[in-house]
């Protein structure tokens, strides 16, 4: 039987624990986590993004973190831990959940962009 959003999803925020800004902040800072945005470059572009993080959109997500592709991000290593948010949550879920299929162990979800800045979270500029 064919998986609705709503399972995904399920599945997904099962999988991938969700943190809050003050741990996000910790792990970015003692453990050197690689913060990722995975909305649109458009969503970007209007509204900012977190300080410091990098930009992979969702849709280009696996050929950016597989190590085999030439399309692959060097900040992207299984060996580091990952920050992941969106604009609301559910797509750093499924994103978080895809990254640790291909092997990434530790993967966390920062959740919503707006929820991290109003947080606290520096704002920067989109491109």
């Amino acid at each position: 039987m064919p998986e609705s959003v709503k399972s995904l999803l399920e599945s997904a925020n099962a999988a991938v624990p969700r943190i809050s800004a003050d741990e996000a902040r910790t792990l970015v800072a003692e453990r050197d986590a690689l913060l990722l945005d995975v909305r649109d470059p458009a969503e970007i572009a209007a509204s900012g993004k977190l300080a410091g993080a990098v930009n992979v959109p969702r849709g280009m997500l696996e050929f950016r973190a597989d190590a085999a592709t030439p399309y692959h991000l060097p900040e992207l290593r299984t060996d580091r831990p990952v920050v992941v948010y969106c604009a609301s949550g559910g797509r750093s879920a499924l994103a978080g959940q895809t990254l640790q299929a291909m092997g990434y162990g530790e993967v966390r979800n920062l959740g919503g962009f707006k929820d991290a800045s109003a947080a606290g979270f520096e704002v920067e500029p989109g491109a």
